[in-house]
């Protein structure tokens, strides 16, 4: 009796389901888009129709770019016993069930099992780890879907037994073809009624969903529920009535994932690179997902002192001031001095020289220990016993304010980290310190100084993550 009352309720919670839900493909045929992985003659698309799926995979991709619903269509293709866990509810008593249940299975009956894993970043490492050895052992074949990226979210012992495939967000010639089999389709969709989808009221549909077939559904479906009907039992859809179904686009952006980074990484190459249109386009994309914006200007104040530098000191300015305005004022109007901070520094003058700091602290690095002159040391402790300071001349006490005297240890003299650039403000100071450096040169009667090389960026960035103790 429990058996029909299921039946029964799985019926209707079928009719009833979303129209997203309706629609999903069951078969090869009816997918839609990711023809890089599933096109004709495709090494995942053979698997799939041999039913020859043996690897574990992974499907990486953004919502709505039919993860969930290729797992379902492997489902449908395979003689193996399928399997479906999420992440988000199922825990380690679950998964041992499942994972019980497949060794039996495969003991008495040889009978494999495919496990799909939704959300599959989600469990931790513990989690995770508990799959290894039945997925290396072949008692259950991997399917996991995971919005994030599988080389960061997803322990690597798993990665490394699994192929992962990308899934892309679909285009807008796919999103249009998901809702015309929504429309065409008797059994599931609205096929066996009169609906009339104007173009325009199409097109915005396709344009808000931001490549999200779920979204494109789930708009439609609102649309069409939700206008009357005429009186011969017709639904117009118009441009209008779309644009309430679905007003805001959609931005794929998640504030720990590959989106947030790539955005961000995009916004400060494109100051650095001094294209402020650029840094505007993605500064409004960041702002616009609801990226925080001290999170910004962080990066900003960051990008004043290694990418401006000296080439225009004002860069620093600017970008602190953009900070303590947007505290003071908040938003929306604080969108403003975060705006005047990216264009100034997005056309301002740009020197990297401070990098140099990353050549001394390799050089820190590499030698250890390295004493102080005498002439530099402390002299109100042990100035009378040690000397210390005995020799020091006091800059002020000479003309321009300058005295060419030793600095830098003995081994070290001579060294120059910093290497001034010619742009803007920076190309003043050059020319200054070059007078000083030969001036200093020939007092102390050293040879003409080794410029030592400024570290690349890539290089600065990893003296830089050992600094922090790591992180992405």
């Amino acid at each position: 009796m429990s058996d029909l009352f299921d039946h029964a309720l799985k019926q209707r919670l079928n009719t009833e389901a979303p129209l997203a839900a309706r629609m999903r493909p069951r078969r090869l045929e009816e997918y839609v888009g990711q023809e890089d992985i599933l096109g004709e003659g495709r090494l995942l698309r053979r698997a799939i129709e041999a039913d020859r799926l043996f690897s574990s995979i992974i499907l990486w991709g953004p919502p709505g770019s039919g993860k969930t619903t290729l797992a379902m269509v492997i489902a449908n293709h395979t003689q193996s016993h399928f399997d479906t866990l999420s992440a988000v509810m199922a825990g380690k008593a679950e998964l041992r069930q499942v994972l019980d249940d497949a060794k039996e299975r495969r003991k008495l009956h040889n009978i494999r099992t495919i496990l799909f894993v939704d959300e599959v970043h989600r469990w931790n490492k513990a989690q995770q780890d508990a799959l290894l050895p039945h997925v290396e052992n072949g008692t259950i074949t991997l399917i996991g879907a995971t919005t994030e990226n599988p080389y960061f979210e997803v322990n690597s012992a798993l990665v490394s037994r699994s192929r992962i495939f990308q899934l892309r967000p679909l285009g807008d010639a796919e999103v249009r073809r998901v809702l015309q089999m929504a429309l065409d389709d008797a059994e599931r969709g609205y096929g066996g009624r009169t609906i009339h989808l104007d173009e325009d009221a199409a097109e915005h549909l396709i344009r808000v969903a931001g490549g999200d077939a779920r979204n494109a559904l789930n708009a439609l479906e609102l649309a069409v529920e939700s206008t009357p009907a005429a009186a011969d039992g017709a639904v117009h859809v118009t441009l209008a009535v779309a644009q309430e179904s679905i007003q805001r686009r959609a931005v794929l952006y998640d504030k720990d994932g590959d989106a947030h980074y790539d955005t961000i990484s995009a916004f400060i190459k494109s100051v650095r690179g001094s294209d402020p249109d650029a840094a505007l386009y993605w500064l409004a994309k960041m702002l616009y997902a609801g990226e925080d914006p001290r999170f910004i200007l962080r990066r900003l104040v960051i990008l004043a002192g290694e990418d401006i530098g000296l080439g225009d000191p004002m860069g620093l300015v600017v970008a602190n001031a953009a900070a303590q305005s947007f505290d003071f004022i908040g938003l929306p109007e604080g969108i403003f001095p975060i705006v005047h901070a990216t264009l100034y520094l997005s056309t301002a003058a740009k020197s990297n020289s401070a990098l140099g700091y990353f050549a001394a602290y390799q050089r820190i690095e590499a030698e250890g220990k390295v004493d102080v002159p005498d002439a530099l040391k402390d002299k109100n402790r042990d100035g009378k016993a040690l000397g210390h300071g005995e020799g020091y001349v006091y800059p002020h006490d000479e003309p321009e304010h300058f005295a060419p005297q030793q600095y830098l240890p003995k081994d070290v003299l001579g060294t120059y980290f910093y290497d001034p650039s010619e742009q803007g403000y920076e190309a003043q100071v050059k020319d200054r310190l070059a007078r000083w450096r030969e001036a200093q040169r020939l007092a102390l009667n050293i040879t003409r100084g080794e410029q030592l090389p400024t570290p690349g960026h890539d290089e600065a960035e990893e003296i830089k993550r050992r600094h922090r103790g790591g992180g992405r």
